[in-house]
């Protein structure tokens, strides 16, 4: 009987493993590597988003699974659009989702010398010439998808005149755009990837790395396989786009002969329903003042997700439930937010906070006097401890909490109506206050002194719980409420021009918030849940010494519901 639960519980195991791990299982066991070496390899040109967690997790845990290597590279192959901010913030991205790179860090740029070698070799070989054609005309030469490509009329260059047209080109005897060097390979490819690509262009530019060494730099398809190839990498693993260019991959590392070369896998991106990521719409928010930067809250970006308030955990969670495929698919946002509430819910404090408050005055609590209130920092987790709230004559009390003609079913203050205070007494309103605008300031009520929380001498229930903070000593913050960035009933994109279907409600702001003094002392990403309103995390970038400002992370509830295996 055992043995058979054994068989079950490995077959269960074999059948879980994703198409990824089975290739490595298969490449491990039939002697093509000996350990597994992965990389992420992002071009420092912009910031990550949700999509790049995957890769990047997807790689470490590769690795981490297989007792093999991690290696943390930047595909700093084109100057024109790169920066080392952007390097600064990817590598505080990875380091923050819990990849650990330790002292395998490199940039492509290191291995600008060998790839030009490696050109050079190719030339030898016959398999590269230098090309005279325009941008423009490499294209009309290329073909289409149902038409063959032309010859170059500059292939059939010897190989001494491609030497010396190529090492010109490195000592900046060419203008950006007068040569290139392609590879020698098939104009008449059915796959227009192996139609003579470029290896390498002239670019008169100063590189974030190698400053003004070079004026030549390689293309992306030919340096990214030799970088793999060069740093030992076994399982390069890459989004389904660079399907297509597999067999060029292959090419380089064939006919540069390395040695082991690394084997290209593909896995379909994470689609995240209703966001923006792409790099010119976010440039476009940032530069319009839409947003306040590449890591304004509502943004997916990881430092977007950070700021507001997001854990590695609980993105690690949500990659896990999309799973790796070959399949394009989008996850609904829904689900993210999902694995975000599981992880808050049992680590975090909670604390009471009114985001509109009106004053609420107890008329036959005793004047000049308070007490000292003790209430759990989280119900679900006593292990989080107690913290005290000092009770007193008037209080604050969010304005929703009270109605002067309320409807049906409203169970919250109105007159004559009694709820509990949480962690305190039963109140009874028994009056209001409005100003010249009609607008109410003041809420009265009587309490019950028999009816204090814990105390077990109240026989009577009432219907509704409010929470409150003292008039004394509560701390005045600004809480910032997000909501979805796009109009999610228009989705993301306008379908006539392209533009952005931006939602106008994307961000309230509460400027006069108060919160019970126990979140005194609060520092940057430090988060609470504030009772009934959500869970809201210190904003690093607008909180100072004196005031406070929260992001919303999300909100207590969802519709979404974990599907059942």
């Amino acid at each position: 009987m055992s043995q058979n639960l054994t068989a079950e519980t490995e077959e269960k195991e074999v059948v879980s493993r994703h198409f990824i791990e089975q290739e490595i299982d298969k490449d491990l066991k039939e002697g093509v590597y000996d350990h597994v070496q992965t990389r992420f390899p992002p071009e420092p040109n912009g910031y990550l988003h949700i999509g790049h967690a995957k890769s990047i997790l997807l790689n470490y845990g590769l690795a981490k699974e297989y007792g093999g290597k991690f290696n943390m590279r930047f595909d700093d192959t084109n100057p024109t659009k790169e920066k080392t901010e952007f390097v600064d913030s990817i590598l505080a991205d990875i380091k923050w989702l819990g990849a650990d790179w330790e002292d395998r860090l490199f940039f492509a740029s290191d291995y600008f010398e060998q790839m030009y070698e490696k050109a050079v070799f190719l030339i030898k070989k016959g398999k590269a010439y230098v090309s005279d054609l325009s941008a423009d005309q490499i294209r009309e030469y290329r073909g289409t998808l149902t038409e063959p490509g032309k010859e170059d009329p500059f292939s059939t260059r010897s190989v001494e005149e491609n030497l010396t047209l190529f090492e010109q080109m490195k000592n900046g005897a060419f203008a950006d755009g007068e040569k290139v060097l392609r590879a020698r390979i098939d104009m008449k490819s059915s796959n227009i990837n192996m139609r003579d690509p470029i290896l390498y262009r002239v670019a008169h530019m100063t590189h974030h790395n190698t400053g003004d060494k070079w004026c030549i730099y390689p293309m992306y398809d030919f340096a990214h396989p030799i970088e793999d190839a060069i740093e030992g990498i076994t399982h390069s693993i890459c989004t389904l786009e660079f399907e297509d260019h597999r067999p060029l991959y292959d090419w380089v590392v064939r006919e540069c002969e390395f040695p082991n070369p690394p084997r290209q896998i593909e896995f379909a991106k994470l689609y995240l329903t209703n966001v923006v990521t792409g790099k010119r719409y976010i440039k476009k928010l940032v530069e319009d003042g839409i947003v306040d930067g590449w890591d304004d809250p509502r943004l997916v970006s990881i430092a977007a997700l950070r700021r507001r308030g997001f854990t590695p955990a609980s993105i690690k969670r949500f990659v896990e439930l999309c799973g790796v495929s070959k399949a394009n698919s989008s996850a609904d946002y829904a689900m993210l937010e999902y694995c975000l509430r599981e992880d808050l819910k049992l680590a975090k404090p909670r604390l009471m906070a009114v985001l509109d408050p009106i004053k609420l005055v107890i008329d036959n609590y005793p004047e000049g006097e308070s007490e000292e209130l003790v209430a759990a920092n989280n119900l679900e987790n006593p292990e989080l401890g107690e913290h005290k709230v000092t009770f007193m004559k008037e209080l604050y009390i969010e304005r929703e909490d009270f109605m002067e003609d309320p409807p049906k079913k409203y169970f919250r203050l109105f007159p004559g109506n009694e709820v509990r205070l949480m962690h305190a007494y039963f109140v009874k309103c028994t009056g209001f206050e409005k100003d010249e605008n009609g607008n109410v300031t003041v809420v009265h009520c009587t309490y019950d002194p028999v009816t204090k929380a814990g105390s077990g001498f109240c026989e009577r229930k009432v219907k509704g719980t409010i929470h409150w903070v003292p008039a004394k000593g509560c701390v005045k913050a600004t809480a910032r409420l997000y909501e979805n960035l796009v109009d999610e009933e228009k989705g993301v994109y306008n379908k006539e021009d392209g533009s952005l279907n931006l939602n106008p409600d994307s961000l309230k702001v509460c400027d006069n918030c108060l919160i019970e003094p126990a979140v005194a002392g609060a520092k940057a990403y430090d988060s609470f849940q504030f009772v009934r309103n959500g869970f809201y995390c210190v904003d690093y970038k607008d909180t100072t010494d004196d005031h406070l400002v929260f992001n919303r992370i999300v909100s207590l509830k969802s519709s979404f519901k974990l599907p059942k295996n």
